[in-house]
């Protein structure tokens, strides 16, 4: 036995060293090894002498044995005491000591290879004995929903029946509405259907190595642990309000058509209150599929990250497609049901009954229930998970000098889940609410105007916004399959980049969203009236299809790294924490002006696309200026499924990278689980800005039905909002001060929950000193308690804030007009404060969600290798303004646009309280 047959033998179970070091020695014979990992073998001091185990190798050796019995005892022996050297990988703790009362991480890194398989099949039994790592076993008893559970114990046969029946009734009820609802519901089965292959696809991939498995089940448990908690607390709420809308409802004023059509006050409250309901229940399903798919996915994006980079990004975007298959299709389906059944149920049309025209009217109450979910989803699991970051971060990788998502920090698996319960669930429920408002917002638009017009068939211009979020599961679907597995070496390198990669997706469903948006118009809005008026509106909702791409590719400019803002970002972090912070509030700033001269823009030429399309009212008037922009959302839009599929990438890969991280996988798996995180962050903000302009756009469109709504009750005309009236103005500074309150509420809720975080995580590391040497067990379930209770209390008070608000203010107002004289004086200082919370609220979210974006991917440029790489005193200063920007990116910036579009429908529902 020579030494190069030893290195040959550790380099086949993959574990060749660059030297071993044998009583403080260093064999002169591995002193210039191939450089493949940098790793030491320490043989313990008590081991037998080196020389006299090769002697007795090499004596053997000299008597040739069978084949079959090629490893000599003395081999074996010696192979058995190789096993217990231990790694030392620069930051993972390695080189500290290994031994005490508790020790989850053995000194041995796992061997995840066939060749280590064969080798232990090979020496009978399991001579050469791998120490495995374990990891502290939080799984609880699997949960599944109520609902699931009692669908699980019937009959198959029995569930089969009963789900063919629904459907029939379901295309029985579409039928006799609209052959476009029995369109729009086929559509939405097969995405349906092609949501469950790709979960299949999904799940079918493997999960990696135990140690990979239990941190995913902790993962796991402690995010549906707490989204049952959270939609516990927010369906209470939701009961709560539904029982004060209907007691508003009850006494309030009807209007001439229900009056005419005989739907009473009773029928017309228990309508609203169904469909709030309705709506907060898809809003809250629309969540737990998007936490759903993450946590079983995040832990096969690390193990396929061990093979190839490009398969770890299509297992990350085909879950994120099965969730924004799903929330999209939800949204459409939801609310073509809702429609369907009021029109069979209510007889319309039909003489003495309601207008077509007016059924969308009845739809307003499903918007504000998914409003009212994503709202207050969107600040619990942003308060959850940015101050598990901000604690795991502040002490971990500055005060302990320890890398992000090491195992060692107590707070990395609440850190971990609140990736899955703030991005994944919170997002999910955000662009469902988002899609259900553009919808209804929309489809109340076309039936004014179709009324106005004299159209004799309406239908058309009400559905079209549901066929067009029809084409855009079917487009969306192309983009997500389109990203294939290639061959490659898995090194980075030699892959393509993967914002590339979900860029060309994006590109391909960019174009034939341009296609199918053409021939939804040409379908659906061709009229006798005006026959040129349908390619007016293609025009628009290629105006949004425009605009939705440069809201995308702004962002990407603000947030890359790859860009100049970023780099220049990370340089200031250079000089010190303070100005990494100046220079980040600057950028994002900065990143507001481009944003809103697109959204001018596009406001201003659909506007006029729309006026100039030929429709009049009876009058001669162009009336189509505001469904003009109208479709210009519609096609801003029409690619959203894709958008969220991009956005829910993100937080899987970020949770892949800590999973990869805890169970000290090697250095090449975890550059490639990086790189992938920080396209996430990319995505993530280009979602977010997404959302953002379709948000300005929605709620322009619910501002101008709310004052339709209010003309409607009011039996006079009310177009415009006058300013200059005290009280008016009055209104609009409550708008604006709303959204900084509102905001300064939740930043202030992840700092003090952040606080006990980092408390915790400093008494844990202070009386278990343990912890650090691998001695002891860090108490992860302990900080996943406290941030779940502190971002349940801390939720309430900005949600309340922003619920209550315009409620009281159109009261008050009501009740001071009233007495001077001005009965419309609650409602135009609803609309005041409606206008203002808008304008101030989109460039608030944007300044937010950008420089929060810029500063995490400025930190994650450093920690590339740049000015000097992590443990730098310029990563400690990004680290700093990472920390910053955590809760503006993820708490109060995408709650900011909820809650736009939340006061536009509230004050929808709400309109009769201020008259």
């Amino acid at each position: 036995m020579s030494w190069s047959e030893l290195i040959i033998f550790l380099h086949v179970v993959d574990y060749l060293p660059n030297r071993v070091v044998y009583g403080g020695s260093v064999s002169p014979a591995l002193t210039n090894p191939p450089a493949k990992r940098q790793k030491d073998i320490e043989i313990p001091p008590w081991t037998p002498p080196l020389n006299q185990l090769l002697s007795l190798t090499h004596r053997q050796s000299e008597n040739p044995s069978p084949p079959e019995s090629r490893f000599t005892p003395s081999f074996l022996i010696y192979s058995a005491i190789v096993t217990k050297f231990k790694i030392q990988r620069q930051g993972s703790g390695g080189d500290l000591p290994q031994s005490g009362e508790f020790n989850p991480f053995p000194v041995a890194r796992r061997v995840n290879s066939f060749q280590a398989v064969a080798m232990d099949d090979d020496m009978e039994g399991g001579i050469y004995q791998e120490r495995t790592r374990t990891f502290p076993n939080m799984r609880s008893k699997p949960y599944s929903p109520l609902i699931f559970r009692l669908l699980m114990r019937i009959n198959t046969r029995v569930l089969l029946v009963l789900l063919l029946c629904g459907l029939g009734a379901l295309f029985y009820i579409g039928a006799s509405t609209s052959p476009i609802i029995v369109f729009v519901y086929s559509v939405c089965i097969i995405s349906f259907l092609v949501s469950i292959y790709l979960t299949k696809w999904v799940l079918s991939k493997d999960e990696g190595p135990p140690e990979m498995v239990q941190i995913s089940e902790a993962i796991r448990d402690g995010a549906e642990g707490f989204f049952r908690t959270q939609y516990g607390t927010i369906s209470k709420m939701a009961i709560l309000l539904g029982l004060v809308i209907l007691s508003i409802y009850m006494f309030r004023s009807t209007t001439p058509q229900q009056e005419s059509s005989g739907l009473g006050r009773s029928t017309s409250a228990y309508i609203t209150v169904a469909s709030f309901l309705l709506g907060a229940l898809c809003s809250g399903i629309a969540g737990y599929v998007g936490m759903w798919v993450s946590v079983r996915a995040n832990v096969r994006v690390s193990s396929a990250a061990r093979r190839s980079a490009r398969e770890a990004l299509q297992i990350a975007v085909r879950a994120g497609g099965f969730s924004a298959l799903v929330v999209v299709g939800m949204a459409v389906i939801g609310i073509a049901v809702l429609y369907a059944t009021f029109y069979v149920w209510l007889e319309v049309d039909s003489p003495g009954a309601m207008k077509v025209s007016d059924l969308p009217l009845l739809l307003v109450g499903y918007g504000f229930g998914a409003s009212f979910v994503a709202l207050f989803a969107q600040l619990g699991g942003g308060i959850y998970t940015k101050a598990a970051d901000v604690g795991a971060d502040l002490v971990g990788k500055v005060e302990q000098g320890i890398p992000e998502d090491d195992p060692r920090n107590p707070a990395v698996i609440a850190d971990l889940v609140g990736d899955n319960v703030g991005d994944c669930a919170a997002r999910g429920a955000d662009l469902f609410e988002s899609i259900a408002a553009e919808i209804i917002s929309a489809m109340i638009l076309g039936g004014t105007m179709a009324q106005r017009c004299k159209i004799e068939d309406p239908s058309g211009f009400i559905l079209f916004p549901l066929v067009v979020h029809s084409f855009d599961l079917v487009i969306s679907s192309v983009g997500i399959f389109s990203i294939r597995n290639t061959r490659d070496s898995g090194i980075i390198g030699a892959m393509e980049d993967p914002m590339k990669i979900l860029q060309k997706g994006y590109s391909v469903t960019i174009v034939l969203a341009v296609l199918t948006f053409g021939l939804s118009t040409r379908w659906m809005l061709y009229t006798e009236q005006a026959p040129s008026a349908w390619l007016n509106f293609a025009l628009c909702g290629l105006v949004g299809i425009m605009t939705a791409y440069t809201f995308v590719w702004i962002t990407k400019y603000y947030t890359d790294y790859k860009h100049e803002p970023v780099r220049t970002l990370a340089l200031s972090s250079s000089t010190g924490h303070g100005t990494n912070i100046i220079a980040g509030v600057s950028l994002g700033l900065e990143s507001t002006a481009l944003p809103v001269l697109v959204i001018s823009v596009s406001i201003i030429s659909a506007f006029w696309l729309g006026q100039t399309s030929g429709l009049v009212d009876e009058s001669g008037s162009p009336t189509g200026g505001l469904f003009g922009t109208a479709v210009a959302t519609m096609g801003m839009l029409s690619t959203a499924a894709y958008v969220l599929t991009m956005d829910m990438f993100g937080p899987i890969a970020d949770n892949a990278g800590g999973i990869v991280e805890m169970s000290q996988q090697p250095e090449s798996v975890r550059e490639i689980t990086d790189v992938l995180d920080a396209v996430g962050n990319t995505t993530k903000a280009t979602t977010k800005g997404f959302a953002i302009g379709s948000a300005a756009l929605a709620s322009f469109l619910l501002f101008s039905a709310y004052m339709d709504e209010v003309a409607t009750f009011a039996h006079v005309a009310f177009n415009q909002v006058d300013i200059a009236i005290p009280e008016v103005f009055i209104g609009g500074l409550l708008g604006s001060m709303l959204i900084f309150l509102f905001s300064a509420w939740a930043c202030a809720a992840v700092g003090r929950s952040a606080q006990e975080v980092v408390n915790e995580v400093r008494r844990q590391f202070i009386e278990r000193p343990g912890i650090m040497d691998y001695k002891e067990k860090p108490d992860y379930g302990r900080c996943v308690s406290i941030v779940a209770s502190a971002s349940l209390r801390e939720m309430i008070k900005p949600g309340a804030l922003a619920i209550i608000s315009p409620i009281v203010v159109g009261f008050l107002f009501r009740v001071l007009g009233y007495y001077t004289g001005h009965p419309l004086l609650g409602a135009k200082v609803v609309a005041a404060m409606l206008m203002f919370a808008t304008v101030s609220g989109i460039l608030m979210a944007l300044f937010l969600n950008t420089a929060g974006g810029a500063w995490d991917n400025a930190k994650k440029y450093i920690e590339t290798g740049a000015l000097g790489g992590k443990g730098s005193e310029c990563h400690k200063a990004a680290v700093t303004g990472d920390t910053v920007g955590d809760p503006f990116k993820d708490t109060a910036g995408p709650s900011l646009h909820v809650l736009i579009k939340m006061l536009a429908t509230i004050t929808l529902v709400m309109a009769p309280v201020f008259l």
